[in-house]
C-alpha cells in the first residue's frame, strides 16, 4: 500500500496505516506482512508510476494534491458500479487493483463529514458552507453539500477553475435533483459582502503547507463564521487556522479527517469494517506523531 502526492514529505499516512495493520495482524495474521509506503510523484509522471505500482504487485493506493482529479482520465482506471458518482465528483483518493485495473473510490466526504462531528460538534446539513478550491478535496466536500447545506460559495483564486468546478457540479444528478439549490463562485482575495452570515468555512487548498504560504482567506474580509475547518493537518496551525482563533470563531484542522479517511480506504483494502479499537489506535497514533 502506499500514498502518492506532491509533495508528500508531510504526509502521515504510513506511520497511521502501518500502526492499524500490526494491530489488525494480531487477529488476523495476514495482514503481517503488509506494509504501507508514500512517494512523492510529479503530475506528469502519474500514469506510469501507476501502471508500475501495478506491476510491482502493489494493491491499493491512496491519493493526495494534486493527483485525486489526474487519476480520473488515465486508462488504467476504473469505476465499479456502484461507484459511479465518482465521475461526477471527478475525483478519486483511493484506488485498489483488481484484474482490469484500478478502481476507484473517495473517502474524503466520509473523513470531513466524521472530523466536523467529532471536532466542531457540527454537521453540514441546513448550514452555509464556504469551500476553498476547486481541486480534488473541495469537489469531494461540494458534492456531499449539494441539497443538504443551505448553500455553497466556493472561493478560489483561478478563475478558469472555480467556474469549471461549478459548471460541472450544476450538471450532476445530485443537484439537478435540488434545481434551486445555491451554488456561488467567488474571488478569496475579494470576498463579495453578499457572503453569509454564521457560514462554516472550509479550507480545501494547499495554502498553509508551507510556512511561507500567505492564508487562502482572510476571515476579516467576510462576515464572522460559525467555524473554520482547514484539511491541512501539518503544520497543526495554519495561518488560517490562527486567525480564526484570535478571532473566538471556533476551529480544527485536519487531522481527524486523515484518520476517518484514511479508515475507510482501509476499509475497502482488507474487505470488511475496522474495528474501533484499530480506529482509536489510529487516532493516537497521529497524534503522537504531531507531538
Amino acid at each position: 500500500l502506499a500514498v502518492i502526492g506532491h509533495p508528500i514529505a508531510h504526509s502521515l499516512s504510513p506511520v497511521m496505516h502501518n500502526a492499524a495493520l500490526s494491530e489488525l495482524a494480531k487477529s488476523r495474521p495476514e495482514f503481517a506482512k503488509w506494509r504501507y509506503f508514500k512517494f512523492d510523484i510529479a503530475p506528469e509522471q502519474l500514469e506510469t508510476a501507476v501502471d508500475l505500482f501495478g506491476e510491482s504487485k502493489f494493491y491499493g493506493l491512496n491519493l493526495t494534491v494534486p493527483h485525486k482529479t489526474i487519476v480520473m482520465a488515465l486508462p488504467a482506471f476504473k469505476v465499479a458500479p456502484q461507484q459511479q458518482f465518482l465521475r461526477e465528483m471527478g475525483a478519486a483518493n483511493t484506488l485498489k487493483r483488481k484484474d482490469h485495473g484500478w478502481y476507484g473510490y473517495n473517502t474524503d466526504g466520509f473523513g470531513l463529514k466524521n472530523a466536523l462531528a467529532d471536532d466542531l460538534g457540527i454537521g453540514l446539513e441546513n448550514q452555509h458552507v464556504v469551500l476553498l478550491g476547486a481541486g480534488g478535496a473541495a469537489r469531494a466536500a461540494a458534492v456531499m453539500c449539494l441539497g443538504t447545506s443551505a448553500s455553497i460559495w466556493i472561493g478560489n483564486r483561478t478563475e478558469t477553475n472555480r467556474d469549471a468546478l461549478i459548471k460541472e457540479l450544476k450538471q450532476s444528478t445530485q443537484f439537478k435533483a435540488h434545481e434551486n439549490f445555491p451554488i456561488t463562485g467567488f474571488d478569496p482575495v475579494n470576498p463579495p459582502s453578499t457572503l453569509p452570515q454564521r457560514a462554516i468555512v472550509i479550507n480545501a487548498t494547499s495554502l498553509g503547507l508551507k510556512p511561507t504560504d500567505e492564508s487562502p482567506l482572510d476571515l476579516e474580509k467576510i462576515p464572522k463564521p460559525a467555524a473554520v475547518f482547514d484539511m491541512i493537518y501539518r503544520p497543526a496551525q495554519t495561518r488560517l487556522l490562527k486567525q480564526a482563533a484570535k478571532m473566538g470563531i471556533p476551529n480544527a484542522n485536519g487531522l481527524s479527517m486523515l484518520v476517518y479517511q484514511g479508515a475507510s480506504s482501509l476499509e475497502h483494502w482488507i474487505e470488511s469494517p475496522l474495528p474501533f479499537d484499530v480506529l482509536d489506535l489510529m487516532h493516537r497514533t497521529v497524534r503522537d506523531a504531531l507531538k
